[in-house]
């Protein structure tokens, strides 16, 4: 199958990024607004940027209607601020919630009942859950796309803070501790096996083939994509709880 990007609408391009850039690493972004109200999103276009100073970027869609902007983005905007916190399993659930379009004038962090913990730089509030966070200033903003409607976000990290079990001497993190979390297209996957190269053929040839497996129940094939749950601007559809 070729597909020429120029014949695709938003949509369908998104869908084929999604689904072809997997694993994707999770940003649970937490802002606050000018006004003082918390907000926690879920970002999975998201990655490092530099070492010196250390750098990580961000990429916002609009919200469904394709105009108009994300709370997280307006935050980010209008504080020069952000924090990033890393999602192991036990937060899968609230950082899936976390992208329900909530009111702006709704403190996400009651919503999902989850608990704050102070920044030592930016006001933003870290998730106190989290094994790891970076506290962030905003770098750069680079509308990108048609119309400049996404937006991607360059945040220099003025603060890592990292569970005291997680570091290692010489500043290494114990990574095969960390049951991490990635984005695939819709669903999610859980980081559980680690390895180095070269690996034996027979390990090769056992995984040949094999299926990815789910933790959920649900049958092989089965997408969010194919119901009403999914959206294309990376919302969730229903409220918490629903």
């Amino acid at each position: 199958m070729i597909i020429d990007s120029a014949d695709l609408d938003a949509t369908h391009a998104y869908k084929l990024l999604i689904g072809s850039i997997i694993p994707r690493a999770m940003a649970w972004v937490s802002t606050v607004s000018s006004e003082g109200v918390a907000n926690l999103a879920p970002i999975s276009f998201f990655t490092a940027v530099g070492r010196k100073p250390p750098m990580i970027s961000l990429s916002l869609q609009p919200k469904e209607d394709g105009i108009t902007l994300k709370d997280t983005f307006v935050n980010i905007r209008d504080t020069g601020e952000f924090v990033h916190n890393l999602v192991t399993l036990p937060q899968a659930d609230a950082m899936h919630a976390s992208a329900f379009a909530f009111g702006a004038d709704m403190d996400e962090f009651e919503e999902l009942g989850l608990e704050k913990e102070p920044s030592q730089v930016v006001r933003a509030p870290r998730v106190k859950e989290a094994p790891i966070s970076f506290e962030c200033v905003v770098d750069r903003i680079i509308p990108v796309g048609d119309g400049g409607a996404d937006h991607v976000v360059w945040g220099r990290i003025v603060r890592f803070h990292v569970r005291d079990d997680l570091y290692l001497e010489r500043g290494r993190i114990d990574t095969a501790a960390l049951p991490a979390i990635g984005r695939l297209a819709a669903e999610y996957t859980l980081v559980d096996n680690v390895f180095t190269t070269p690996l034996e053929e027979d390990l090769l040839a056992d995984r040949r083939g094999r299926r990815m497996q789910r933790l959920d129940g649900k049958p092989d094939g089965w997408s969010p994509l194919e119901t009403s749950e999914w959206s294309p601007s990376g919302a969730t559809t229903s409220a918490p709880g629903k």
